[in-house]
């Protein structure tokens, strides 16, 4: 790649609006930029890459990331070069693919042999930064000359004179953006950039004017001009082609003609003895004679893009492209019909007359949807600097069709999917899942055309097939978390929440209130939440013990106490929940349990949402564990330096939290207990002819959002196919409008539409199925109530959308999913207490029990059981005992 002839340094998270100095489209003028990442902003750091690529080539100073793997997932997303320290260099040089010229190692301190030994050879390039004896900076590129690889070069004290000295020896200044004009007259405390762009600029020509070739972003000649010093900052501070003519001065290219020119880029050849302008041109063309360049006019892709975006402003009557534009499904069916052909073809001319027609359907579509050929081909650019190779698989229903095996076992991808599923990892943009014709919809399976094993297989959870894997995954980072307490934590959320700057996986009370900034409409309804589920739990306290005589003289007793310890595990990842804080936390506050450890994942940059610790420190919390996943029900359940051991562990989760709590739970050596298996997410909608399409389609949307892994069923009581279609309909449209879209995909692949004859069949399969969260929308909801066996929570009528549940009407919302509603129930007060039972009894009351007691113990063969009833009714006859 060509170098540049200087770097402004910018801070990528603020560099759009800058005080001062070269702003964002001064900063494409120049196309390059040199910045820094941490451990705290690198996820941003890939957003900037992702809007960036393509106009600024950024130079990262990656020194400070502690994992070599985020250095080359920077390059993978398109980073110019990335700046590493020694020891990095040494990791990243045994990674394949990666292209050394984008390699620059820091020097800080090491002689010049270990710089030998190190990259001798190698086309990695050099830094040094902060240099405050330029002398001895400038003798190094003396010495060195100009067959070498890259030096950059940032200053203690950066002048104008510094970095041209610097760059006229082929080496490239790195100068703070902040001191940096495109406007020498507004700013002229600051230094030139046209002059720095203009430093190795040579000319052959008696009046020291520099040859300028003038291109369009595709790199196709529009014509040749001259430009001098002068010209260039002109054109960087109007944005705009401004040249230099020889006979009437300072030449705003279109200025009279309106065929101006916006200035994307300016740069020198390899030889720095011509200028390159690329520019977007306007009106009519370059040339005077209204041709799109000096040369003629625009000819193959070009000129199909120019012809195409005409039409598309403009169509002659009866035009064939402006019919496809007007018609979408044609022009699908064109490409699909054209790709083929191109599929089929043989011959040289074959395939070249067959894949002109697909370049043209395929620029049809992208000029419809406002893509240019420019955009296609930064995306290929981005695709050509990755490091990380895809495995290039076709999809199934290509790979099928052709007999492709993509070369990997079956149950190897199978795998891969489970785990990434179980993560609720979205779908990506070309993958079909959960779509039918284009159309977002649920298999629909009629129950009279089925047997009944049949249709239960179809209930089958998506969870419910990969325990095995999921368990293989967990049962390592319990075992590690339970050894190496605190350090394997924060090696975890390290790991997986990026948080790495986090140096305690706890937050102890009391919670900072800088901590929990929000909103008032934000607080006000987390009031009115917990004040309602406050209300409902409250009245589920028994008032007094239990006391009951089975007999004279017998006294049994109940009574409550509340579990000392409680860990709530509160999800993070594809969604904030403190809805879900609330839900385990207020009940654990009324019952009152002494200790509430709260545990969730933290932000990338180490804090938690402030929702949660706001409502942390309303139920009373003493610590908030600051983790996800397994290794924070591990910590909790074994405790850790930092984590405060818990007696029992509730909250929802994905797979590997309830594979977590399940392996836990059943280590009598942890000493904990669990709600209840609640893992993904899952609703069942029973509606009849009087059920809202929009409504029911709604109620299955808000489980669908919660994750890939989650399930939603539908069962249509004597639907006929317009209302089905109606409710699919309706599904698709409130889909698409959602932005966890891609989610939903992935949860409708394994959701099912049952059809069946009457609400009686609709009540058996739901009972069977036992869900988390049971929809009513049928008439005379209060009968068909009667007939729940197994749910966690119902929702009666049209009214009552399952989100009231989640959220505010007060019902707890972590429920049994899996099926376990036919054992288990929801989340209530007796989740957080413990019945002891009591018996006292009188000696008349020893002389009534007694006998059953001992004949019992006699059948059962247990002597010391009866002896110890027959000792004391001896006792009380006074006789002796042996």
């Amino acid at each position: 790649t060509m170098a540049f002839p200087f770097l402004p340094s910018i801070d990528f998270q603020s560099y759009a609006s800058p005080a001062q100095g070269l702003d964002a489209q001064a900063l494409s003028y120049v196309g390059a930029v040199f910045t820094t990442v941490t451990p705290a902003n690198i996820d941003d750091a890939f957003v900037y890459l992702r809007e960036t690529f393509g106009t600024l080539a950024t130079h990262f100073d990656a020194s400070a990331l502690e994992e070599v793997s985020d250095v080359v997932s920077l390059l993978d997303a398109g980073a110019a070069k990335v700046f590493v320290s020694l020891q990095q260099l040494q990791q990243l040089r045994a990674v394949p693919n990666i292209d050394l010229d984008r390699l620059v190692v820091i020097v800080l301190g090491q002689s010049k042999q270990q710089l030998i030994d190190t990259i001798g050879g190698t086309t990695v390039g050099i830094y040094a930064p902060n240099v405050k004896d330029v002398e001895l900076e400038l003798a190094y590129l003396k010495e060195y000359g100009t067959d070498r690889p890259a030096v950059f070069t940032s200053f203690a004290q950066p002048t104008l004179e510094n970095a041209l000295e610097v760059a006229k020896l082929s080496g490239t200044p790195i100068i703070p953006a902040a001191l940096l004009t495109v406007d020498v007259n507004a700013e002229a405390s600051l230094i030139p950039a046209g002059k720095l762009l203009l430093a190795n600029a040579t000319s052959d020509r008696a009046d020291g004017l520099f040859t300028t070739l003038v291109t369009d972003e595709r790199g196709v000649a529009l014509g040749l001009v001259y430009s001098s010093e002068e010209s260039v900052q002109e054109s960087l501070r109007t944005g705009r082609g401004v040249y230099q003519s020889r006979k009437r001065g300072l030449w705003y290219k279109g200025e009279t003609s309106g065929d101006i020119q916006e200035l994307v880029r300016v740069s020198l050849d390899c030889d720095s003895d011509c200028l390159n302008y690329i520019v977007r041109q306007k009106g009519r063309g370059f040339c005077h004679l209204a041709t799109a360049t000096c040369f003629g006019h625009y000819h193959g892709l070009s000129k199909l893009q120019q012809t195409l975006q005409d039409r598309k402003a403009s169509a002659p009557e009866g035009s064939y492209t402006a019919r496809l534009f007007n018609d979408p499904q044609m022009l699908k069916a064109k490409i699909m019909e054209e790709a083929q052909e191109l599929v089929e073809a043989k011959t040289k001319e074959e395939v070249s007359f067959e894949a002109a027609d697909l370049f043209y359907f395929a620029l049809t579509k992208c000029v419809a949807a406002g893509v240019s050929l420019e955009d296609v081909e930064k995306n290929l650019d981005a695709k050509s600097v990755k490091i990380k190779r895809r495995t290039g698989d076709a999809k199934g229903p290509f790979a099928e069709k052709f007999g492709v095996t993509n070369g990997a076992a079956k149950g190897d991808t199978a795998a891969k999917e489970t785990v990434k599923e179980a993560a609720s990892v979205p779908k990506s943009k070309d993958d079909p899942a959960g779509t039918k014709d284009g159309q977002i919809l649920m298999q629909r399976i009629i129950t009279a055309n089925h047997t009944p094993e049949e249709v239960e297989k179809v209930l089958q959870r998506p969870s419910q097939r990969s325990a095995d894997r999921i368990l293989g995954i967990v049962n390592p980072i319990v075992q590690n978390v339970r050894e190496r307490g605190d350090a394997a934590v924060l090696e975890y959320t390290h790991k997986f929440e990026k948080a790495t700057s986090l140096t305690t996986p706890v937050l102890k009370a009391p919670f900072p209130r800088s901590m929990m900034q929000l909103p008032p409409e934000t607080i006000s309804a987390i009031d009115v939440s917990f004040e309602n589920i406050r209300k409902f739990h409250a009245a589920q306290a028994e008032d007094k013990p239990l006391e009951v005589e089975t007999m004279p003289g017998v006294q049994c007793r109940r009574f409550v106490r509340p579990i000392e310890r409680v860990g709530l595990y509160v999800p993070g990842g594809t969604a904030v929940l403190p809805s879900t804080a609330l839900m385990l936390g207020v009940p654990a506050m009324v019952a009152g349990c002494k200790k509430i450890v709260i545990a969730s994942p933290p932000r990338a940059d180490g804090s938690v949402t402030p929702e949660i610790v706001y409502c942390a420190a309303k139920v009373g919390a003493e610590s908030i564990v600051l983790a996800g996943g397994a290794q924070a029900v591990a910590a909790m359940a074994y405790g850790t330096e930092s984590v405060t051991k818990v007696d029992k562990i509730l909250g929802p989760g994905n797979q590997f939290v309830t594979a977590a709590k399940m392996i836990v739970s059943n280590d009598t050596s942890a000493g904990v207990s669990i709600d209840m298996p609640a893992g993904p997410s899952e609703v069942l909608v029973i509606a009849d002819k009087s059920a809202n399409p929009a409504f029911v389609a709604s109620d299955l949307l808000s489980q669908a959002e919660h994750g890939v892994d989650s399930q939603v069923v539908l069962i249509a009581v004597d639907l006929n196919e317009q209302e089905i279609q109606a409710i699919e309909d309706e599904l698709h449209k409130q889909a698409m409008a959602l932005p966890r879209v891609d989610i939903v995909r992935g949860a409708i692949e394994h959701s099912v539409t049952l059809v069946v004859k009457d609400i009686d069949e609709a009540m058996v399969l739901s009972n069977m199925y036992a869900p988390e969260h049971l929809i009513l929308q049928v008439d005379d909801v209060e009968k068909v109530t009667q007939m729940v066996e197994n749910a966690g929570s119902v929702f009666m009528g049209q009214w009552t959308p399952e989100s009231v549940g989640d959220y505010s009407a007060g019902v707890n919302h972590s429920l049994p999913t899996y099926g376990y509603a036919k054992q288990y129930s929801g989340v209530n007060l007796g989740s957080y207490v413990k019945h002891i039972t009591a018996s006292n009894l009188t000696a008349e009351g020893l002389r009534n029990v007694g006998t059953a007691v001992m004949q019992l113990a006699k059948v059962e063969e247990l002597e010391a059981h009866r002896n110890a009833v027959a000792i004391r009714l001896a006792h009380m006859n006074g006789e002796a005992t042996a």
